[in-house]
């Protein structure tokens, strides 16, 4: 860490400049001496990556960014900000700390946080950025976070852990994968705290998740604008069987969907015809499984069993997800003889590919217009003509 980086003049350097490109700067002669320009492109680089992502680092002043892959690996304000609100209050631990993004937000919750983070340069960083940002109830080790917590007698309310995915082939993603490893681990972890939350990436399966790990309360699946983003699994001393599954949207509005496990076992309404309304379930609600459980809450129906859509004729606002009014259906021979399609195609349980529906039909772009191809089950293969109500 470059502590000259923070001197007055590089710091406003930095801020006027925040909208140069980078390579430009990289390439021309550092005006200060003991700052290299490829570290003044940097640091540029770094707040612009935080300008959307980490509005309250990018207001700040005297903020010192660490390598852009730090800032692409921590979370997001908006998902740092939720995970706040599932820790308890007293002490807590975060064991693989990064940037700190979760961290600061925790420091509003909790007693006090310890922010372990194994790279002493990135654990300096993190430390500076929490004293300009009046996080004063944070305390930082440069070091392995389960070495620590094996040789410290402290205890603490909540553990958290964002473990590292390591280098694996396939897409198959396992916790076991994972550095730490938390499955290895987990019986260390109930002995320090009363609340253990782990984050994995939405990959992970969710009945594996449940499978290798044991008293999971709660699953949280977090999604930003229709992008599933994280995954949250709660771990408690005083769990039972039943696990409850919330879904979130974190948007403008957050909107929340949750169920126990084993209340999807139900069968679901299917429509016999289309309405006025269609309805797209978001990420995180696709991700949790609960596709009869939608229909239910939200007094819609399924157009059909594998075909995660529903319709209904009153808008129902609340729904997290895209909401679309349906203009025309067109099936078999009506569709065969459309010509001049124009609008966003969306496949939902079609025989055809969005890049072949494009090429077999001619469609043209149109940024106002949707064409749904999917299937219902009254009347089979369908495009379903539609104008949008509602992105999240």
């Amino acid at each position: 860490m470059n502590k000259r980086i923070l001197d007055h003049d590089v710091q406003c350097f930095i801020r006027d400049n925040t909208g140069i490109d980078v390579n430009k700067i990289a390439l021309s002669k550092s005006p200060f001496e003991g700052v290299s320009s490829a570290e003044l492109a940097g640091q540029i680089a770094g707040r612009k990556k935080c300008r959307k992502k980490l509005s309250l680092w990018y207001k700040q002043d005297s903020i010192y960014y660490p390598p852009l892959l730090s800032l692409e690996q921590c979370s997001s304000e908006a998902t740092a900000a939720y995970k706040s609100k599932l820790a308890l209050k007293g002490p807590l631990i975060d064991l693989t700390g990064g940037f700190g993004v979760d961290s600061v937000y925790f420091s509003t919750i909790a007693l006090s946080v310890v922010h372990c983070e194994i790279n002493e340069e990135l654990s300096e960083i993190a430390a500076h950025n929490a004293g300009a940002l009046n996080s004063h109830n944070m305390t930082f080790i440069a070091g392995d976070g389960i070495e620590y917590l094996k040789n410290t007698t402290d205890s603490f309310q909540t553990i958290y852990l964002d473990p590292a995915r390591r280098g694996t082939k396939g897409k198959v993603f396992m916790l076991e994968d994972c550095t730490p490893n938390v499955v290895e681990h987990l019986d260390l972890l109930l002995s320090k705290s009363d609340r253990i939350i782990v984050k994995t990436a939405p990959l992970l399966d969710l009945s594996a998740g449940l499978k290798a790990l044991k008293k999971v309360s709660e699953v949280h699946i977090l999604s930003v604008k229709n992008e599933c983003k994280e995954l949250l699994w709660l771990i408690d001393k005083a769990a039972t069987d039943q696990v409850k599954i919330v879904s979130a949207t974190l948007n403008t509005e957050e909107k929340q969907f949750s169920f126990f496990k084993g209340e999807e076992e139900m069968e679901a309404q299917i429509s016999t015809q289309l309405h006025n309304y269609l309805y797209e379930p978001d990420a995180a609600l696709l991700k949790s499984g609960a596709f009869k459980l939608i229909a239910e809450k939200y007094g819609i129906n399924k157009l059909h069993e594998q075909t995660q859509l529903y319709t209904s004729d009153e808008l129902i606002t609340g729904f997290p997800g895209r909401i679309f009014e349906i203009k025309e259906v067109l099936q078999g021979t009506a569709l065969k003889k459309e010509k001049n399609l124009a609008g966003n195609v969306i496949v939902r349980n079609f025989k055809d590919s969005p890049e072949m529906l494009i090429k077999k039909h001619k469609i043209r772009t149109d940024e106002n217009a949707f064409l749904i191809f999917t299937q219902s089950k009254s009347e089979g293969y369908i495009l379903i003509k539609a104008a949008i109500r509602q992105y999240y």
